[in-house]
């Protein structure tokens, strides 16, 4: 092994972003936000004037149609279709429409076949084109050139492939193409298709073919841990200044790991290179983890954005939900997906932007870990579950009766903006969706434990809100926040993060200055980390990457001091700087060269 040690530097980190730390409280009080407290209302109303979202989106995920009983969303498609968007994904009985990237709107219908997986679509001239993965002979292709009202049109009978995970892409010179492809054995696919008959012309291509032994993040398992192959799948193709970026999803659905990696071309039909800086997109950790089999799409002021495949996969391995989160193309060729602090709220911006500082809402997380009281307890479902970061854990009280509550002491006052309660699927018996699939609550806050005030009012709400999102018009100052039941859709009222975001209105912890890395020889995809913990951090985010200005991948840990990653590429050095972060900020780390 070869191994770099520092410890005290005189030079601090200049990357090219400057993260969370950049965009101080005014940016997201300029705004003029506005949180609902009125009956009957789960979401903020149509007047756009809440700017923030926070992973996962609060969408009305729809439950499977097998048991065990749980909700799903995966492999999703955004398009930009005459400045308004609609998102497809997955098993979902619907589709989504959007003005602003922010409020959803389910559209339903009867002409799509909404049951196969990994949905795509794609805008030519004054229609969307739509297709879907199947394994039978006959894929059919569908356009609409309304896709609001739900009506769709065949627009290709007969497809003569059979295949899964498809990706029309539509070259700027006018030329149609699609790639598809889903294995751990065969390739991903690329093909031409006629603009007029929707067939394909010409020869297929075979694109690029997992090589795990050199990609750490093709590895199966949470952490990369298994030499298995990986399923190359959920291609997407993104062009920029005459390049063409060829993304690809991998190693497996519902493991943490689950990532897009990159590869780019001169020609859509390749050959396609690797790309220096990858995984794409990657979030292998946090409240809700994985950020795979994306697409990538361009928003009305010019900004790029990934919506994901993000994992639970607790109830059953296809236990999904979908995250929302920027992207780069640079001048230089580079491109990347900025995943850091991914599940705290981040900024729509009504502008371009440059940087993912420009869009940090400067939120932090006062929930974490903190004393936690409850109405009462199902067993092998303890209160601190609610707490621990981590969707895949929950509390669950003993029944679904209304009443049922759970308390947070943040231990002092704090200033509060936001915040997220994501529910669990505790005892369901729900498929499909029902009209009557709803939370209903109330959420209060105090500073004594003694005297409440009402935050929000959902007693009477009809919308579901499964990991419901509160913005607040201006923050209140908090030291307890209550959640109490009224009514859930079926099973018992449970909770997998009540999660509170603001500020503590203290000092930032100390910047990480010792830290160890040592790289594995036998097999360069591993490095291990270790470092002295910072004063009064609360977790920590490693940003790596190939070139010291260019510290694309994230990795975010709670509590820890030290850590394995297992996803390199094997042939790349890499520069590591470790930030702290606390309920009050993040403390930019120093940087260091991992030699090859």
């Amino acid at each position: 092994m070869k191994q770099l040690h520092w410890s005290s530097f005189n030079f601090a980190l200049k990357p090219i972003y400057i993260g969370h730390k950049a965009v101080t409280v005014s940016l997201l009080l300029m705004f003029n936000c506005l949180f609902f407290v009125k009956t009957g209302e789960a979401q903020v109303d149509g007047n756009n004037t809440r700017t923030t979202v926070c992973n996962p989106l609060n969408l009305n995920y729809r439950f499977s149609l097998d048991k065990p009983s749980r909700r799903e969303a995966a492999d999703p498609t955004v398009i930009n279709f005459k400045g308004e968007y609609y998102l497809f994904a997955s098993k979902s009985d619907g589709y989504w429409h959007s003005s602003d990237l922010i409020k959803w709107d389910l559209v339903t219908t009867g002409d799509l076949p909404l049951e196969d997986y990994a949905p795509t679509a794609v805008v030519i001239g004054d229609s969307v084109y739509f297709m879907a993965s199947s394994n039978k002979q006959g894929t059919k292709i569908y356009k609409s050139a309304d896709p609001k009202n739900g009506k769709w049109a065949i627009a290709n009978p007969a497809f003569p492939i059979s295949l899964v995970d498809p990706d029309l892409f539509l070259d700027d010179n006018g030329r149609l193409y699609l790639y598809y492809g889903c294995s751990n054995v065969n390739p991903t696919y690329v093909v031409e298709l006629d603009r007029k008959t929707l067939m394909p012309v010409g020869k297929t291509i075979a694109c690029i073919y997992g090589n795990n032994k050199e990609h750490g993040w093709e590895r199966f398992g949470d952490y990369n841990e298994k030499p298995i192959a990986p399923w190359i799948e959920g291609s997407w193709m993104t062009k920029f200044n005459g390049k063409y970026y060829l993304q690809y999803a991998s190693p497996g659905t519902e493991f943490k790991s689950y990532c897009d990696g990159l590869y780019i071309g001169d020609s859509p039909l390749g050959p396609f290179r690797l790309a220096a800086d990858n995984p794409f997109s990657h979030k292998p950790e946090g409240f809700i983890a994985s950020a795979g089999h994306s697409s990538t799409f361009k928003d009305n002021y010019g900004n790029y954005w990934r919506i994901s495949t993000m994992t639970i996969s607790v109830k059953h391995p296809w236990e999904r939900r979908l995250g929302l989160f920027p992207a780069f193309f640079e001048p230089t060729g580079d491109a990347y997906t900025y995943t850091g602090f991914g599940d705290f709220p981040i900024i729509i911006p009504h502008k371009k932007v440059s940087f993912p500082a420009e869009l940090s809402g400067n939120l932090m997380l006062l929930s974490y870990n903190k004393p936690v009281t409850v109405s009462s307890t199902l067993n092998g479902y303890p209160a601190s579950n609610a707490v621990d970061e981590d969707i895949r854990t929950y509390w669950s009280a003993a029944s679904g009766n209304s009443n049922e509550w759970l308390s947070i002491d943040l231990q002092h006052s704090c200033s509060v903006k936001a915040v997220q309660l994501n529910f669990a699927e505790q005892g369901t018996e729900i498929y499909g969706r029902t009209a009557n699939i709803r939370y209903q609550y109330k959420l209060e806050y105090s500073n004594d434990g003694i005297s409440w005030k009402i935050l929000a009012d959902k007693s009477s709400n009809t919308v579901d809100a499964p990991h419901d999102y509160l913005e607040l018009p201006k923050e209140i100052s908090a030291r307890y926040l209550r959640v109490i039941n009224y009514q859930v859709p079926g099973g018992t009222f449970a909770l997998s993060g009540f999660r509170v975001f603001g500020h503590a209105g203290g000092a930032l912890p100390s910047q990480v200055q010792k830290i160890s890395v040592l790289r594995n020889m036998e097999d360069p995809c591993r490095v291990k980390l270790q470092w002295a913990k910072s004063k009064a951090a609360i977790g920590y985010n490693i940003r790596y990457g190939t070139a010291v200005n260019k510290l694309y991948q994230n990795y975010q840990v709670f509590g820890q001091d030290s850590l394995e990653i297992r996803s390199l590429n094997k042939k790349f050095s890499y520069y590591f700087t470790i930030d702290s972060f606390n309920e009050n900020g993040i403390q930019k780390g120093i940087k260091a060269l991992l030699l090859k």
